[in-house]
């Protein structure tokens, strides 16, 4: 038997337990905004965060942008590729090698 994705791993968790009603795009969004706080939270008062729970927190990022890429009938990984294609186009190496710069800057 293959490996299992992270997708059909966490749809069949949801299914399981009837939550995807409470899935819509908006409540994702919002998921994912609220989990990224609890990542920032690891370093809110310190430099040094314990990297156990640097890990929990991002998966609880990551589940939700997963979901939120599957209800927008998207793969997370093509996402990535499509927006590194533009992103590449804006910051192009011989202008942004080293630079912090935002683009329109460069």
């Amino acid at each position: 038997m293959g490996e299992e994705s992270a997708i059909t791993r966490l749809r069949e968790f949801m299914r399981a337990r009837d939550w995807e009603q409470f899935h819509s795009i908006e409540n994702l969004i919002k998921s994912v905004s609220v989990e990224s706080g609890e990542l920032l939270e690891c370093v809110q008062w310190h430099g040094q965060p314990d990297t156990e729970r640097v890990k929990d927190e991002l998966a609880d990022v990551l589940t939700y942008c997963f979901l939120l890429a599957d209800a927008l009938g998207s793969e997370p990984e093509e996402l990535i590729l499509a927006k590194l294609q533009s992103t590449e186009a804006k910051y192009p190496v011989d202008k942004a090698k080293g630079r912090s710069a935002k683009y329109d800057e460069l």
